[in-house]
Parts: structure tokens; sequence; C-alpha cells
């Protein structure tokens, strides 16, 4: 690959499964040593297991991105592993479906909490450990920021307070040579999805699509990676979208 990953000492917050999983791999795959992050323990150490078995630098740490506790203990031991960081990558997330008629208040505090808490628990926390040429890139979304659904009203205020804060934090950051970007993924086929959601489900979201196909969790982490890179020096407090084209139609005719 062109942006080199080789021997970058790289966190992952929710690195375990779907998406995250594609991204801890592409980076292990480009020379990487990574710490990635999930709650389910089980999975956590599976998929560890997994990318040992192919002779990579990988190893799973439990940790909830909204506790100030966690965030503290992984990055300590992530910096312990890895003897240093270079890149945080931000990607912990969680989106149930719920109108805001139906929606109860512990139901909207545990989405912000994870998506947008989360967030502003680790980007503080990655400050104390980056130096000059550090980098942080989040995983946000076209919803809320683009598109809209009914149905994830919290997701989409958690993910457009994202992209807001990403862009207050860079220049924060902007003196210290540290950057911080975001990528905004639309559907991404993950295993989750095709098993809970189903191929009627995606057929549907295909349709909407101009490239006629959902995207891939390594097209995420590549633009994840391109952000992470030496050559994206100059690039902060922006947004990558990747999502096939799915924002662009006017309406429903240009299909």
């Amino acid at each position: 690959m062109a942006f080199s990953m080789k021997d970058k000492k790289v966190i992952i917050t929710g690195g375990a499964k779907g998406i995250g999983a594609g991204i801890t791999e592409a980076f292990l795959e480009e020379g990487a040593k990574v710490v990635f992050t999930g709650r389910n323990e089980k999975d956590g150490l599976a998929f560890e297991d997994e990318m040992t078995k192919k002779n990579y630098e990988a190893s799973f740490v439990k940790a909830d991105v909204s506790s100030e506790k966690d965030t503290e203990k992984l990055f300590k031991e992530a910096n312990d592993i890895l003897n240093g960081i270079d890149i945080v990558v931000l990607n912990a997330g969680y989106f149930p479906e719920e109108k805001t008629s139906t929606m109860t208040l512990d139901q909207w505090d545990e989405v912000l909490d994870i998506n947008l808490k989360g967030v502003f628990l680790n980007t503080r926390e990655a400050m104390k450990y980056l130096k000059d040429g550090g980098r942080i890139v989040i995983t946000s979304s076209i919803t809320g920021n683009r598109v809209r659904n009914s149905s994830l009203p919290h997701y989409a205020a958690a993910k457009a307070g994202v992209n807001g804060f990403m862009r207050s934090v860079a220049l924060e950051l902007a003196g210290k040579n540290i950057t911080i970007n975001a990528v905004e993924p639309g559907n991404i086929m993950t295993p989750g999805m095709r098993e809970n959601l189903g191929a009627e489900y995606i057929k549907n979201q295909e349709s909407v699509i101009p490239m006629a196909a959902l995207g891939e969790p390594k097209d995420i982490a590549y633009a994840i990676m391109f952000f992470a890179s030496d050559e994206a020096k100059y690039i902060t407090g922006q947004s990558i979208i990747v999502d096939g084209g799915q924002i662009l139609p006017e309406s429903p005719f240009e299909m």
C-alpha cells in the first residue's frame, strides 16, 4: 500500500467485529502493531487469536469507551504493550433503532455515551500520549451529517456531534502537529448486517446506492489509513464520505 503503516503503533476502539475488525486487520496487514478493544471479551480474544495465528502483532484489551476508568486503563496498557502510540482510531459505535416518540432517556443516553462521550473521553486520553506527527481518526457516519433516518435520532445527533467535536479539537491539536479527521461510512456489509437484517434489507439498500452495492469494511479501513498516514500530515479537521455515491441523487428518479 502507498501509505505505509509498517511498525506504526495503533489503538483501535471497537476493533473486534464488523467494520472495526476490517480496520484492525487492514492495519495489521500493512505491518502495524495494534491494540484493539471491545466490550465482549470472548469475541475480542477470539479475534486476537485469529490475528496472531497469521503472525500479526495484535492485542485485545477489554474496554467500554464510555467509561472514563476503562479509557484511562486502555491507554496505559496499550502504551506499555506498544511502547508508544502513533495512531488512535475511534471506531466503537452503537445504533439501535428507536423513534423519538417511543425512546426512553436511558436509550438516548446509552447511544450518546458510546458514540459521542466515548469519542470525547478517548480523544482527551489520546492527547496525553500522542506526540509530534500523531494521528486521531474517527469513524463517523453519513447519518446525522448528510442523511437522516427517523429511527436513529439519537445516533444522528451523536454522529453530527462527532464531526463538530472533531473540528474543534483540530484547532487545539494543530500547534502540536497532531491531526484529527473523520471517515463517514454509508451502508457497509458486515456479518451482523447479513445475519440480522437479511437479504431483502440489503437489496433495498443497494437500490438507493449509485454503485449498486454495499461497501466492505476495508473500504472504510483504507480511508482511515489515508488520514493516519504520514502523507496526510497537512490535513486536519476534515471528513471523507465513503458511501458508493449514496448521498448524491437529487431524487429517486436518478436511480
